[in-house]
C-alpha cells in the first residue's frame, strides 16, 4: 500500500481537517466542487433527482444518507425517521430501488439491540423485493455488524436486508457462509479500511481472496453481488461463474456501468447524500491512489 493512501484515509477520519478546510474563505465550496462528483446532494431532494437520473440510464440504486460514529440513542431514531420517509419519497416498485446505511449511525456502538431495532423498522417498511443494505465499517464494529443483520434476518425480514462482506478481513469466509445460511444478500467489496491486523495486505492477496469469496458465494447458490471497480477482478469472475451483478459508487467509472448495463449484466449505482459528505470525498480519494 502506497503511504499516501494510508495517510489520506487516516485524514478522512480527522475532524477537525474538515472544520479547518471548511473555515478558510472559499473552503467549503472548492471543496464540494470536487466531491460532488462522487455525492448525490447535500440534500435529500437532490439526491432524489439523481436518483431518478440514474433510473433513467438503466440502473439500479441504492440510496444513502451520512453519518456515523453516533453516539445518541434518540439521534439514531431521528435517522430512522429521515429513512422512512426516504422510503416513501422513492419511486414505487418496479423500480429497482434499495436503501444503505452504516450501522454507526444508528448508534450501533452504545446500542446494538436498539440498533437492530432501528434497523427492523426500516426493513418492515419497504416495498417487497427492495433491501437496505448494511455497510461494512472498519474491523472493530465488524462482529455487532454481523450480529445485527442476523438479529434482523431471524426476524423474518431476511429478504428485505443485504450485508456488506470485505475480502480483505480474514474472517470473511466465516461470515459469509453464515450470511448465506440466513438467506441475506450478501455485496462483496475488497475492504477500504486500513486495518492493523485479521487482514491480507492491499493489492494481490486481497484480489486473490475475493476471487475466492466470489467463487464460494457462487457455490453457495446465494444472492450477491460484486462491488468493485477493478475490471480485471470483475471480468474474471463474469467468466469463471456467469452473470453476477454489479456496483458502482456514484461518479466512478460509469462508462463501464454503461457497457455492463448493455451487456445484460444488472447495475446498481450507490448514491449517497448529506451534509456529511466531507470525509467520505476523502475517503474516495484515498481509494484512488492506487486503487
Amino acid at each position: 500500500m502506497r503511504l499516501d493512501r494510508a495517510v489520506l484515509f487516516k485524514l478522512a477520519t480527522n475532524e477537525r481537517l474538515e472544520q479547518v478546510v471548511k473555515g478558510l474563505p472559499g473552503g467549503e465550496e472548492n471543496a464540494w466542487r470536487a466531491a460532488s462528483r462522487y455525492v448525490a446532494g447535500r440534500t435529500r431532494d437532490e439526491a432524489l433527482t439523481v436518483a431518478d437520473e440514474q433510473l433513467a440510464l438503466g440502473h439500479g440504486i441504492s440510496v444513502d444518507l451520512f453519518g456515523e460514529l453516533s453516539e445518541d440513542s434518540a439521534d439514531a431514531d431521528r435517522v430512522v425517521d429521515e429513512y422512512l420517509e426516504l422510503a416513501e419519497l422513492l419511486p414505487a416498485p418496479p423500480a429497482d430501488v434499495w436503501l444503505s446505511l452504516d450501522l454507526s449511525h444508528l448508534a450501533v456502538d452504545v446500542d446494538p439491540q436498539g440498533a437492530a431495532d432501528r434497523v427492523a423498522r426500516i426493513a418492515e417498511a419497504l416495498p417487497s423485493g427492495r433491501r437496505l443494505q448494511i455497510g461494512a465499517e472498519d474491523t472493530a464494529r465488524t462482529d455487532k455488524i454481523q450480529q445485527c443483520v442476523l438479529d434482523v434476518a431471524s426476524r423474518g425480514l431476511s429478504d428485505r436486508i443485504g450485508a456488506t462482506v470485505q475480502a480483505n478481513l480474514l474472517r470473511s469466509p466465516d461470515d459469509i457462509d453464515a450470511l448465506v445460511a440466513a438467506g441475506v444478500q450478501v455485496r462483496l467489496v475488497k475492504g477500504a479500511y486500513v486495518e492493523p491486523t485479521g487482514a491480507h495486505p492491499y493489492g494481490e492477496p486481497t484480489d486473490i481472496a475475493y476471487l475466492q469469496l466470489a467463487h464460494r458465494l457462487a457455490a453457495s447458490g446465494a444472492n450477491w453481488s460484486m462491488a468493485t471497480h477493478d475490471g480485471r477482478l470483475r471480468e474474471a469472475i463474469q467468466l469463471g461463474v456467469g452473470t453476477v451483478p454489479v456496483e458502482h459508487l456514484l461518479g466512478i467509472r460509469p462508462e463501464v456501468l454503461a457497457q455492463l448495463r448493455d451487456r445484460d449484466i444488472p447495475t446498481r449505482v450507490y448514491i449517497p447524500y448529506g451534509p456529511a459528505w466531507f470525509r467520505y470525498w476523502l475517503r474516495r480519494v484515498a481509494e484512488s491512489r492506487g486503487a
